[in-house]
C-alpha cells in the first residue's frame, strides 16, 4: 500500500470520526470542554479556557479547510 493511501486513510477516519461525533454528542461543546479541563486539573494538567478555545478553534479551521 503506498504511503498516500495511508494518510488519506487516517485523514478521512478523523474526518469521519469527528463528524460522528458532532452528530451524536450528548451536550453542548461548552460543557464538554468543561468537563475536559475538569480532567485534565484532576491529572495535574494545567490548561486555561482561554487555550482550550484556541486549540478548538484551530481544529475546526482544519477540518474546514479539509472538506
Amino acid at each position: 500500500m503506498k504511503a498516500i493511501h495511508v494518510i488519506c486513510a487516517v485523514i478521512g477516519g478523523a474526518i469521519a470520526g469527528a463528524a460522528v461525533g458532532l452528530l451524536v454528542a450528548p451536550e453542548k461543546g461548552d460543557d464538554t470542554r468543561k468537563k475536559i479541563l475538569k480532567v485534565l486539573k484532576e491529572k495535574g494538567i494545567s490548561l486555561k479556557k482561554s487555550k482550550m478555545d484556541e486549540l478548538v478553534d484551530e481544529i475546526e479551521d482544519q477540518i474546514d479547510n479539509a472538506l
